[in-house]
Parts: structure tokens; C-alpha cells; sequence
């Protein structure tokens, strides 16, 4: 068994020495999707991001897996599982069969050292499960059946139960250096199960992958698949644009800027695919940090922003107001709730009220996504009207994400989107303002008592009505604290070559999963 995996580990670093295809070349029957965010790590338990999702769930696989839109939670490594009484044991019962990509036979243990690695690196999903599982906690009672024991009982993990990627326990031990649990090794390589296997990588360019012919699904549902799929990282919005109407990638962004859509729309090579997303627009506010804890500066830089303008001018009315922390189409999401609006007066009399001297706000955006920089922009015409300096900076996601986790590097300010991890309300405020979210999914430093209760209560609670309820004041209470400036709910508008055929929306990875998808 470990020469086979040794075997494997050589073939796939000879592959990524090689180099990935130059922009350009013919695609043939390649599918080559130009992306907005570098692939700079492989590893499934150290990213948790829409960003890089392409790498997850192509080269991996879950217990369970969320399709189609609206999403819908089904079985995928698992072909079935049960639930106590309690609410606190979650057995599974794998597929026969299955195999990673080096041929090895994925077993329970697979699984349990997979959560086992989540929970140690303390990255990725390992927010989702900290609070209710326990390292060495999950069973494998037998080859095929695992067991999930957790501390107490969770409304939301079956919801994020797809987010355990299962990586080959004995190819990743076998790479291990110093204890880091393969960390350094899987960061460019991979050691999965999903429907291609890794050819090629390099973290500066993107990476390339082929169909994984004894995947456990079979291929009988798509009978004309692509054979050889690669994600490439183009930043510049014009570049991945120009790229896709000249025939040069295949797929690009769902959430380009309207001018950009309706340029692709308009090209005999591009059909756009409109759908109704659960991706919240919204503008962090480091509550934590000083003036900025101060209510009367956070409502005041509320006031300030022109949800009107931006969203019928500059995206020419193509997204719904959504003024909470909860997307309008989500259960849970209150009704009737106005939030702000653009009123320089209002934004003065508060303003007015916070002690001089005022800072210079620092106004984070994400290089390569267009809207965050025109929403920064638009924030920073409206400041200067109500005599607050601000200052502008944008930089790539890989960036960002990690100044998001630092409490002294965090923006002051960062516009960017919350994307569907799973389809519960708690995807939403339930990670970006619960207390014990703060410098994990709650980047903004907020921690409000009575809100954390609500959402504390609906974590473990059952009753989906009981806990729309809490969600509902939750996000209201989050609006009126002015924690965050929320803006809208989207629309995903996926361009695609014409020859692709297959795509399959989901909220949860944004029609990112290719063994759908064939090439005419």
C-alpha cells in the first residue's frame, strides 16, 4: 500500500513542475474556467471560501452534498444515515466501494482522520464543528460506518456536514513533516476521492485536473463528460471578460458588474445564466476597534452609503435591497424591515455626536471584483460629503481573507459578499455575529448579549419555526446596531461558452462542479 501512494506522490509533483497552459492555447475538449481568486493552497481543511471552491469540490468528496437551486442536502459518500433521540450521534454508513484517486478503498477511518485534521489545524471549516465535536470523539465501528459524537446537540451540523472533504488518511500520514498533519504537502498536491484527480499545479497560475473514471458515482448521468478541466486565476475583470468572448476560456464569475454581463450577453459566443443566489453584498465594520465601537460613527457611516444609486445605477437594478444580515429568500429573514438609506442629513446629526478627533476610515476592497471597488468609491464621495477623510484599499482575496482574522490588520471597513455555505440562517448572522465567532467567521468584532442569546437558542433548537423567529430578530437587532452596512441580495449571472452544456446551479459553489458539464 505505500508504494502505491508513494507512486502517486512522485507522478503528481512531476505533473506540477510542468506547468499549467499558456493563455490561448486551443481548448479543444480542455473546459478552462478563468477565475477570479488565486488557487494558493489545495488543502480542502485549510480554505473555506467561495473563492477557491473549484478545488473542493472537484478533486474531493463529502458525506453529504448540497445541488441545484434551491439547494438541496444529499447523500454522496453516504448512502445513508441515522440520528439519537439526543440529537448527539450522527451515524453514517459509507457507499461499498469507493476509491481515491491512488486506488486505495476509502474506509470510516478516512473519514474520522479527516475531522480528526480539521479540528487539530484549527483553519477552514473548523469553525462549523469546534463548538460541538471533539478530536478523537468520532468513531469508524466498522470499515464502512462512522459515527459522530457530538458535545451537544446541533441544529445546523447535518446542514454542514458536506464541508467534511475526506482526504486518504495513509497518503497524507505518509507526507507528514514534523507533525503538521500533511499540512505543508496537501497545500499543493491532493489525496482525494472526487470526480477528477490533480495533473498539474502551480499556486501563481491555477490548476489542472482529469476525469476520474472509477469515481463512485459512475459517469452514466452525464454520458458525454469532459475529460481535462482546468482552473486558471485571471484578476483583471476586462481579461477574463475579453478571454471569454474570444473563445479562450469556457466559464468565468457569476457576479461580474452589470456592464460586463450585459457585454458578454450581447456576444454570439456567450450565454449568461441567470439565477436567484443567497449571497449577501454588505460592508464589514470593525466594531472592536476604536471610534468605530461607537454607535453614532457606525450609523452615521450607514447613513452615508447610496444603496439607491449603487444598486439602480451602477448595477442597473439587477439585485434586491436586502438591508439585514440575512438574505430576503432565506427562512428566518424578517419582513417589512427598511434598514438605512441615504440621508447625508441624518448621517451628519450622528456623526455630530462622536467625540473629535474623527479617523481617516480605511475602506477595504477586493482586487479583481469590481463592485467592492465601486462600493468603496461610492462610500468614500458620500464620507467626504459629511466631512469624514477616508482612504481606499483594495487587494486580492488571498489578502484580504487573512487580514479578516487580525484583530489590529483588519480594514476598517471591507466590502465583499457572504456567499451559501449551507442553507441555514445561522450561514449568515448566526457566524458573522455571534460571539463565539469573533476572529473566525466574525470578522467584524461584534458581540451584543442579547443578540449571541437568540442565536445561542437557535443553534440548538429543532423547531425550525421557533428558530426563524430568533433569526429574525437577531438580523434586526444586528441592522439597528449598525454592525455592518448591508446593501443587497444577488443574482449569480454565469457566463458560459456556448458550447458548454450541463451546468448545474447551486448557492452552495456557484455552478462550479464539473462533472455535470459536457462540451459540444
Amino acid at each position: 500500500m505505500m508504494m502505491k501512494h508513494l507512486g502517486y506522490s512522485v507522478l503528481a509533483a512531476t505533473l506540477a513542475l510542468g506547468g499549467l497552459a499558456a493563455p490561448g492555447e486551443a481548448l479543444a475538449d480542455k473546459f478552462v474556467f478563468a477565475n477570479s481568486s488565486a488557487y494558493d493552497n489545495l488543502d480542502p481543511h485549510a480554505i473555506f471560501d467561495v473563492g477557491r471552491v473549484a478545488s473542493r469540490l472537484n478533486l474531493y468528496d463529502g458525506l453529504m452534498r448540497w445541488e441545484d437551486n434551491p439547494p438541496v442536502l444529499q447523500h454522496w459518500l453516504a448512502e445513508s444515515h441515522t440520528v439519537s433521540d439526543d440529537g448527539l450521534t450522527y451515524t453514517f454508513v459509507l457507499r461499498p466501494g469507493i476509491r481515491f484517486h491512488d486506488g486505495s478503498e476509502m474506509t470510516a477511518e478516512d473519514v474520522v482522520y479527516s475531522i480528526d485534521r480539521i479540528l487539530t489545524l484549527k483553519k477552514g471549516a473548523f469553525s462549523l464543528f469546534a463548538d460541538v465535536i471533539d478530536v478523537g470523539t468520532t468513531r469508524a465501528l466498522d470499515e464502512r460506518t462512522v459515527q459522530f459524537n457530538l458535545k451537544k446537540p446541533s441544529a445546523i451540523f447535518l446542514a454542514t456536514v458536506p464541508e467534511i472533504y475526506v482526504v486518504n488518511k495513509d497518503l497524507v500520514q505518509s507526507h507528514e513533516v514534523d507533525g503538521d498533519w500533511g499540512a505543508g504537502w496537501l497545500s499543493k498536491n491532493e489525496a482525494g476521492s472526487g470526480s477528477y484527480m490533480l495533473t498539474r499545479y502551480d499556486p501563481a497560475i491555477g490548476f489542472q485536473a482529469r476525469r476520474f473514471e472509477d469515481h463512485f458515482l459512475g459517469w452514466d448521468m452525464n454520458p458525454d463528460p469532459i475529460d481535462e478541466i482546468e482552473f486558471r486565476t485571471v484578476l483583471e475583470i476586462n481579461s477574463r471578460v475579453l478571454g471569454l468572448m474570444n473563445g479562450d476560456f469556457h466559464g468565468t464569475d457569476g457576479y461580474l458588474p452589470q456592464d460586463q454581463v450585459k457585454r458578454l450577453a450581447a456576444s454570439d459566443e456567450v450565454v449568461v445564466d441567470e439565477q436567484e443566489s443567497m449571497r449577501i453584498f454588505y460592508a464589514i465594520i470593525h466594531n472592536g476597534r476604536k471610534p468605530f465601537d461607537d454607535i453614532n460613527l457606525r450609523k452615521a457611516i450607514s447613513y452615508a452609503f447610496d444603496y439607491d444609486s449603487f444598486i439602480n445605477d451602477i448595477l442597473s437594478g439587477s439585485v434586491a435591497r436586502n438591508p439585514v444580515p440575512l438574505p430576503n429568500n432565506i427562512w428566518g429573514a424578517p419582513k417589512g424591515v427598511k434598514g438605512y438609506t441615504f440621508d447625508l442629513e441624518k448621517a451628519k446629526e450622528y456623526l455630530a455626536k462622536v467625540p473629535q478627533p474623527w479617523p481617516v476610515v480605511t475602506i477595504g476592497a477586493l482586487a479583481g471584483y469590481g463592485q467592492t471597488e465601486q462600493a468603496a468609491a461610492l462610500l468614500q464621495n458620500g464620507l467626504s460629503k459629511i466631512g469624514l477623510e477616508s482612504k481606499i484599499v483594495s487587494e486580492p482575496w488571498a489578502v484580504a481573507s487573512a487580514k479578516m482574522r487580525d484583530e489590529q490588520q483588519m480594514y476598517d471597513m471591507l466590502f465583499l459578499w457572504r456567499s451559501t455555505y449551507y442553507a441555514d440562517p445561522n450561514n449568515w448572522v448566526g457566524e458573522m455575529y455571534a460571539c463565539d465567532q469573533i476572529g473566525a467567521r466574525n470578522n467584524s468584532w461584534y458581540c451584543n448579549p442579547e443578540v449571541d442569546k437568540l442565536l445561542m437558542e437557535a443553534r440548538v433548537e429543532t423547531d425550525q419555526a421557533k428558530r426563524a423567529v430568533n433569526y429574525a430578530r437577531a438580523a434586526t437587532m444586528v441592522m439597528e446596531d449598525a454592525a455592518g452596512i448591508f446593501v443587497y441580495n444577488t443574482k449569480w449571472f454565469g457566463p458560459f461558452n456556448k458550447r458548454v452544456k450541463g451546468v448545474r446551479f447551486c448557492p452552495i459553489g456557484n455552478g462550479q462542479e464539473m462533472r455535470w458539464v459536457s462540451l459540444e
